[in-house]
Order: C-alpha cells, then sequence, then structure tokens
C-alpha cells in the first residue's frame, strides 16, 4: 500500500492435496506417457508490470489461474468453456468455479482477495464472461501502478481546459467500461482522497470528470481485488470503512498455488503446449524429478511463477525433457505442509532469490515471478533488509 506500510495477507490453511506419484527413472511426454530419461539446464525469465490496461483481455491474464478463454490456444483441453478458463480440477478450484457462476449471476460488486500471481484478474475475467455484460467491455486497472497525482483523471477523465496540458475531454477509465465491468486490481493501493470519489461513484453510479459541472451516468459493474487484508487496512486507518463494506458485497478468494498441488501437472503441461512454439522441437515434456520439483516447491509467486519458470526452462533446457535443475529446483528440500515450514520456506526462497540476484530487488521480483511492491512487502514481512 502506497501510505500505510505493509498490510499483512489473509491467513489461510494449508490443504494436504493429491500428489504426483511417477517412477523416479521415468520421464514424462506433455502428451503423458512415460519416455526414456536426459539430463539438462536452467535460468529465468521476467514480465513486465503493466501500469493499467483499458480494454479486453491482456497478457497478465496468463499469470492466472490458467489461460483465459479470450487467450486459448489451438487444441486447448476439450471442455475449456465448461472450466470457464480455469485450468485445474482440485476441490479448491472446482470450488473457485461454482463460486464465479453464482456470483456471475447477479450485479453487486465483488471483492476478490488472492496472494500476488494467484489469478485475480482471471477470476475476475471469469465473472465477466459467465455475466450478462459479456459482451461489453472488461477494464483492467492496476491502481498500484499509475501516479497518485493521475490516478483522478484515469479513473474519471477531465474536461478540455481542467488542468495545464488538457487540450482536450478525455474520457475515464470507468467511463469507458460502460456497459460492461471494471477490474480495480490491487484496489489498497488507491489513495485514500480518491477513495470517497470511488465510493459516490459505487453509491451513485455517476462520476464527474475533473473539471467538469455534470455528472455522467455510469452503467459499471465494480469488481475489485487485493493481496492484503483490508480489514487490517481499515484498522490501520488506511482503507476506507464505508468502501469497504461498498465492495464486499461477494467476497471470493483465489486459493494460492500450494493450496492446489493437485493441478501442478495438469498446469506444467496446459503451460508448455502453450508456449511450445518457443522451444526447440526436440523437447518433449517434463521428467519425472521436474514434477516432483514442481509439486514440493512452496510457490511464493504463484501460477505467475509457475509459467516464468517453465518458460525459461522451454528456452534452456538442453536434454528431450525438462529436469528439476532447468526449472532452479534441483538443489530445494520438499516442503512440509504445516504454517510454520510454510514461512520458512517462504524466506528461503525470497532470500535466495536476493542472493542470487545480488540484492537487486527488480531483478530478485522477476526470478520470483512477483512484482516488486510484493517483494517488498515479503522482504519486511521475514526482516530480509535490501541492500
Amino acid at each position: 500500500m502506497r501510505k500505510c506500510g505493509t498490510s499483512a495477507a489473509v491467513p489461510h490453511s494449508i490443504h494436504q492435496l493429491s500428489t504426483i506419484h511417477k517412477k523416479p527413472d521415468t520421464r514424462i511426454h506433455h502428451t503423458g506417457h512415460t519416455m526414456p530419461d536426459k539430463p539438462s539446464t536452467t535460468t529465468w525469465d521476467g514480465r513486465d508490470n503493466r501500469p493499467a490496461v483499458n480494454g479486453h483481455a491482456h497478457g497478465r491474464d496468463a499469470a492466472g489461474l490458467g489461460l483465459s478463454l479470450q487467450q486459448a490456444a489451438p487444441g486447448q483441453e476439450a471442455g475449456a468453456a465448461d472450466n470457464m478458463g480455469i485450468i485445474g480440477a482440485s476441490a479448491s478450484v472446482i470450488r473457485l468455479r461454482g463460486q464465479i457462476r453464482r456470483v456471475a449471476a447477479v450485479d453487486a460488486p465483488v471483492l476478490i482477495w488472492g496472494e500476488s500471481g494467484s489469478g485475480k484478474e482471471l477470476a475476475a475475467q471469469a465473472i465477466h464472461t459467465a455475466s450478462r455484460r459479456a459482451g461489453g467491455p472488461f477494464v483492467a486497472i492496476n491502481c498500484g501502478a499509475i501516479p497518485p497525482s493521475l490516478i483522478q483523471s484515469e479513473l474519471f477523465g477531465h474536461e478540455r481546459g481542467a488542468f495545464t496540458g488538457a487540450n482536450r475531454a478525455r474520457a475515464g477509465l470507468i467511463e469507458t467500461a460502460i456497459g460492461g465491468t471494471v477490474f480495480l486490481d490491487e484496489i489498497a493501493d488507491l489513495p485514500r482522497e480518491q477513495q470517497s470519489n470511488l465510493l459516490r461513484f459505487l453509491q451513485e453510479k455517476t462520476i464527474y470528470r475533473v473539471g467538469a459541472t455534470r455528472s455522467i451516468t455510469a452503467d459499471v459493474r465494480v469488481i475489485a481485488a487485493s493481496h492484503v487484508n483490508l480489514q487490517q487496512a481499515v484498522a490501520e486507518g488506511c482503507f476506507r470503512e464505508d468502501l469497504y463494506y461498498r465492495l464486499s458485497v461477494l467476497p471470493l478468494d483465489v486459493p494460492p498455488l500450494r493450496e492446489r498441488r493437485a493441478d501442478l501437472q495438469p498446469l506444467a503441461e496446459h503451460i508448455f503446449r502453450l508456449h511450445a512454439a518457443d522451444a526447440p522441437t526436440r523437447l518433449e515434456g517434463f521428467s519425472s524429478s521436474a514434477l516432483a520439483a514442481l509439486h514440493d516447491y512452496a510457490w511464493p509467486g504463484n501460477v505467475r511463477e509457475l509459467i516464468n519458470r517453465i518458460r525459461r526452462a522451454m528456452v534452456m533446457a538442453e536434454g528431450r525433457y525438462i529436469t528439476a535443475d532447468d526449472l532452479g529446483l534441483g538443489q530445494r528440500t520438499p516442503v512440509q505442509e504445516l504454517h510454520g515450514s510454510r514461512g520458512h520456506a517462504e524466506r528461503e526462497a525470497v532470500a535466495a532469490a536476493m542472493g542470487r540476484n545480488a540484492n537487486i530487488v527488480s531483478r530478485a521480483a522477476r526470478d520470483l515471478g512477483v512484482s516488486r511492491t510484493t517483494l517488498y512487502r515479503l522482504l519486511a514481512k521475514h526482516g530480509l533488509a535490501p541492500h
């Protein structure tokens, strides 16, 4: 958050999900067949943090739970429409799909909680796609990436002459979403002075452009998301209580990847197929050691980190099958499904990423597949000061 410091994430219980059992001397082809063994090596791939995107699905969706329907590759799994574009069959994902269907049937505001990289925007798009507003625009806005001085103009627009440089009138992002859905990601980063403007819009369904004397009616559904505990932010005075209750009419939790380990293999194979064009033609799939390492890792960066690790391994692998070393997970120890060891594993992962990247926060964040803001939060949480 911009002004109030670190906010703790909502605690989640760790569920023991089914594991991947394969013989240690076999290799798994991306088609699912077992194949002979081969060795390889690894490095890493990062991701841009786009400030704000106006329009339909954009590249960030791939960092979510799976793949949005708009981005589906030819030949993707049958039944994707039934899956709402969300890959996986774990109990938590099945429950999430059911909640999305119910939430999509009404028009009230939705508040999505989930860790960074877990797929909050994908869940928001699934709600939009399943709703009566599916034919309208889906406008995604990262509240944490817009400079505070520009937020009011970006969200609500401005009239000509409203300020120096305003040579023409301009519609704000909320106005461009009329008839559809606006997705306010990292809503906790919205400055408090702008929270009152958003509250007025939610109450009256009207907006005022900067410099305007007349209001504009805006029929827009609002879906907000945060990776921090907004109730704690309210208690700390960082977030308006009345806005919190306006947004959280329909709360939705997106599970972190460590709580849906049964989905790791289908997700990995899906990512492999999606990016097969970037890989050498000799590359055929994952080794059993790679699948075991995927299952044992803590995934502090969630699915975004999974995508980054697999994409880099696909480019850098030297053998026919991606190994645990190609994924950068060759020396990892299995994660115990306990709260205490989860925090220890998260701290070790953050410290290791900082060490590998000479304590340069931007590089370590790319390594982990999280934003710089999230990495700073994790550093503060575990008492690791960047040098």
